[in-house]
């Protein structure tokens, strides 16, 4: 996927352009009101928090009332599914007996996800009616008769031999792939799996080579299991990196601490690079003129299942905190903490999944990019997804209207100020485009690129952990020294 920041910013205006809601313009987004108003109180009827009304009328930022506080989670309470600490043995001793399921890495992400509430008001893995809500509708009714987005089906698939142990058993125990019993669900529910369905209704195609997909659902069974989750203790990975697995509940309470008035979340799984770090600090720039007066930066990379050839999250990590310690983003004005879920590589189907999970967390503004989850197509060589599509469907989703979105215009590099900069079309020849592929390239092959494009100690970090593949993969030709 691209690393160029697409958007439908007006170079002349100076504030944002935030997406319109229920937008009908066939032109979209060249077709932008010119006169228009903000929302920032985000915590009552999500029907009257649109960001662009019918008949708006220009305020400025000096005159704009702005409400401080965090946006309220799906379903208005965050959903914990932690068993308390005075009934984890209890609960441990009542799971021996039950029928078992063995979860794969990728269950164990899910659980992971719906445990923290990500997936709020979700309680556990999708039963039917849950499931088809979702793959249909890309969104829940709840008992309100209100909606709330869910554009990804949660589900836990079990083989035969599995579903005849569970038999007529309410409740089952959650079996990590290490062998350890690490919560339950209770009240299952088992029905079908249709791949197809799923696959196509998600993806918008069953082409071979999804990632996601030949990784997870293909090699799934026929049936899924629904049922209310609990957890004996939060997931853990010990991989060196679960301080940065921050829950939303903790992420809530930070922001609470750093006094912040708006959150806004940028979703990532590159590598930061000095364009990306333009369009963080451009907007909380845009959003101290609006009158917040301590915006806060969610850089939230994705830490589940990714594809092969993306870079790992332990170096995607380090070279984050390199652009900390460097000062390209400012330490104080940001949190980095790891999203726990997997990567669909569904574009504009997974890119609503990304900003739900974010309001749950508190976030209130959502940057948007270039074909955000999207990639190239399996077979063909094209976009898999229309570039443009992502953020469109952003503007105009069930059960988002309370967030703002934020599209950007294209970063690039300058080649004149030699520089990462906003594409200026006047001088078009002076701008290099690097896309994430063309980065990979340059670390692989050992070429640096502009100088400006990464700060150095981050650049390092990547070019280190490509050197160590290449050794890796020269140990692994060399033939076997079988002694005398």
């Amino acid at each position: 996927m691209s690393l160029l920041i697409r958007s439908s910013y007006v170079s002349h205006l100076n504030h944002f352009q935030f997406l319109p809601r229920n937008s009908k313009s066939s032109s979209f987004p060249d077709q932008i009101p010119s006169r228009f108003s903000f929302v920032s109180s985000f915590n009552h009827n999500p029907f009257s928090n649109l960001v662009y009304k019918r008949n708006p009328t220009m305020q400025s930022a000096s005159s704009m009332a702005v409400k401080s506080s965090l946006i309220d989670p799906d379903g208005g309470e965050l959903v914990e599914l932690v068993v308390p600490e005075s009934q984890i043995e209890l609960k441990k001793a009542e799971s021996e007996s039950m029928p078992k399921v063995k979860l794969t890495q990728i269950d164990l992400e899910w659980v992971h996800v719906i445990s923290e509430g990500w997936a709020s008001p979700l309680k556990g893995f999708m039963r039917e009616d849950e499931y088809l809500q979702s793959l249909h509708f890309n969104s829940l009714r709840l008992k309100d008769g209100s909606f709330v987005n869910m554009s990804l089906p949660i589900v836990l698939a079990i083989d035969d031999d599995t579903k005849e142990q569970i038999g007529s058993s309410r409740n089952v125990a959650l079996v990590s792939p290490q062998g350890d019993i690490i919560g339950s669900l209770r009240s299952v529910e088992i029905y079908k799996h249709n791949k197809e369905e799923r696959i196509a209704r998600t993806w918008g195609t069953t082409s071979p080579g999804l990632p996601y997909v030949e990784e997870y659902i293909n090699p799934s069974e026929n049936w899924l299991i629904g049922g209310d989750l609990e957890v004996f203790q939060t997931i853990k990975y010990n991989d060196g990196l679960d301080h940065y697995r921050l829950s939303p509940k903790q992420l809530r309470v930070e922001f609470d601490n750093r006094k912040a008035d708006a959150v806004f979340a940028f979703q990532l799984r590159n590598p930061v690079h000095n364009g990306h770090a333009l369009l963080m600090n451009d907007t909380r720039k845009r959003l101290l003129e609006m009158g917040y007066k301590n915006p806060v930066l969610l850089l939230h990379p994705l830490g589940g299942f990714t594809k092969a050839d993306d870079v790992p999250l332990d170096v995607r990590m380090e070279q984050h905190s390199k652009v900390l310690e460097d000062g390209v983003l400012d330490p104080e004005t940001t949190i980095v903490s790891i999203f726990p879920s997997p990567m669909h590589y569904a574009g504009p189907t997974e890119v609503q999944w990304h900003a739900k999970a974010r309001i749950n967390a508190g976030a209130n503004f959502y940057i948007v990019g270039r074909d955000p989850a999207g990639m190239g197509h399996p077979t063909e060589k094209r976009d898999l997804y229309d570039p443009d599509h992502g953020k469109k469907v952003l503007s105009m989703a069930p059960g988002l209207e309370k967030l703002n979105i934020l599209p950007f215009r294209v970063a690039a590099y300058d080649t004149v100020e030699k520089k990462m900069a906003f594409f200026d079309p006047s001088r078009a020849k002076e701008f290099l485009f690097i896309s994430g592929t063309k980065m990979r390239t340059y670390a692989r092959t050992g070429e640096n690129p502009p100088d400006g494009f990464m700060c150095p100690s981050g650049w390092n970090v990547l070019v280190k952990y490509y050197e160590s593949l290449q050794e890796s993969e020269t140990s692994a030709k060399q033939p076997a020294v079988v002694a005398a």
